[in-house]
């Protein structure tokens, strides 16, 4: 139970198959009360499930825009009210685009970073002062190895350049942040066999991608989740500014 008495915040989980619901599950399974966030309607259902299977832990749902700085206030506001404190924030919230650098429209452009790099400025600006006030915390931001290698499976570039700017986004959290007790961290996830990939990707093309992994096969997003976690906890109290590969090898560094 390595996350008993704390309370995380996960965005990104209303997807069943997706690294944000995975991560909720993960850190519900050890004693953790979640706040799952997401723009879909169905976010509500998500925390009934994760709640339903996780008896010792309490979840709850909220609808938040992370495009919008308003909404990620009022969704600090109703953890602090409802959950009493914030421990961890692991955004996981993000869309991908595909297509060429030439083949983006700037309506594409602005959508991507929009969600990506400024929906992840605004949820940490809206719950870093919580922890901050506190004196302890854990920001985990998951990018994405496309940051790293400059594209990756179906994101197109301004995927990548909105995941490069998580990246530096989150050592600059790092520094701002740690003299208040206050942590920053950034997962690089590669292929994942998220409903989004699997929906996106056949299956052959999967096998295809994945033959020459030194793991030999794509990752799972309870895999994924269990990184998270441990940039969540206590387990990685010294550890800030960091950006941990959970990539199967795809790119070795």
């Amino acid at each position: 139970m390595l996350m008993r008495g704390k309370v995380c915040v996960v965005t990104g989980a209303a997807s069943p198959q997706g690294i944000g619901r995975a991560t909720a599950l993960t850190l519900a399974a050890h004693g953790a009360r979640v706040a799952l966030l997401d723009v879909s309607a169905n976010i509500e259902s998500a925390a009934r499930e994760v709640a339903e299977r996780h008896a010792d832990s309490a979840a709850m749902g909220i609808t938040c825009n992370i495009a919008l700085r308003a909404d990620c206030v009022t969704a600090a506001q109703t953890v602090t009210r409802d959950l009493g404190r914030v421990d961890a924030v692991i955004h996981c919230a993000g869309i991908i685009r595909s297509g060429g650098f030439d083949q983006i429209s700037e309506k594409d452009f602005e959508d991507v970073l929009a969600v990506n790099l400024t929906g992840a400025f605004n949820i940490a600006w809206a719950f870093a002062p919580i922890m901050a006030a506190q004196g302890t915390g854990s920001i985990v931001n998951v990018a994405s190895v496309a940051a790293q290698r400059g594209g990756g499976l179906v994101g197109g570039a301004h995927y990548a350049a909105s995941k490069g700017g998580v990246l530096s986004l989150t050592r600059s959290l790092a520094r701002e942040l740690g003299p208040s007790g206050v942590r920053a961290n950034a997962v690089c996830p590669s292929l994942i066999e998220t409903d989004f990939v699997t929906s996106a990707v056949s299956g052959d093309r999967i096998r295809e991608l994945t033959a020459g992994l030194p793991l030999g096969r794509p990752g799972r997003p309870d895999e994924v989740a269990a990184a998270c976690m441990f940039l969540a906890s206590d387990l990685s109290s010294y550890i800030t500014g960091a950006t941990l590969d959970v990539n199967g090898g795809s790119h070795i560094h």
